[in-house]
């Protein structure tokens, strides 16, 4: 494309929407269709560390912190 050339309002439907990697792949469905979004915290829990007393988020079964666990 040069410069000063204008673009069809065809062609520039073609960059705008669609096809892209921000475009919404469930755009077409029905809002009771579409995937829930989760949580950002989905799956961690706080907890204390037994044995230094931090207070930390973690998806572990241990609730040791990791400077702990490995010292």
């Amino acid at each position: 494309m040069e410069t000063g050339e204008e673009r069809t309002p065809a062609a520039r439907a073609d960059t705008t929407s669609g096809g892209g990697c921000c475009s919404d792949p469930y755009a077409a469905l029905p809002a009771e269709l579409r995937p829930k979004r989760q949580a950002g915290n989905a799956g961690l829990r706080q907890t204390t560390c037994p044995t230094c007393g931090l207070v930390f988020w973690t998806n572990r079964a241990s609730d040791v912190c990791i400077a702990c666990a490995a010292g």
